[in-house]
């Protein structure tokens, strides 16, 4: 038997287990995809800061373009035996850019060009 610790971020294991598995470049993983606006999204981290054995890491996320993010804010990610895991809810239309640091502020921001993804608005597009 496969022992898992659990934690307060309150998923079943098998679901950070998957998100674990999927082993994602960067060590993120990012459920559900696509995100949609008013939703929550669960961000997974296994990167190079927690590889290094990083004490705490933070979430620094933001909306807007790439260049001038915008309700920009850090969240204190949860250490799981899968990762480093934030579950927030997403209440910006535009797109989620966001990256990584840790105590120290050692960052990992995928070499410069962070994580950007879409967000959808939660309307079925039609198609004739």
């Amino acid at each position: 038997m496969k022992h898992t610790k659990h934690s307060r971020f309150g998923e079943p294991s098998w679901r950070l287990e998957n998100m674990h598995e999927a082993d994602y470049p960067g060590g993120v993983t990012v459920d559900p995809v696509p995100i949609t606006v008013g939703e929550e999204v669960t961000i997974l981290y296994n990167g190079l800061l927690a590889q290094s054995g990083a004490d705490q890491v933070y979430l620094h996320c933001g909306y807007g373009s790439a260049d001038a993010w915008t309700d920009v804010k850090d969240y204190k990610m949860e250490k799981t035996d899968r990762g480093w895991v934030k579950k927030f809810k997403v209440e910006n239309p535009t797109r989620l850019n966001f990256c990584f640091k840790d105590s120290a502020s050692n960052w990992d921001n995928n070499n410069g060009i962070n994580w950007s993804f879409e967000i959808h608005n939660g309307k079925i597009q039609k198609f004739s």
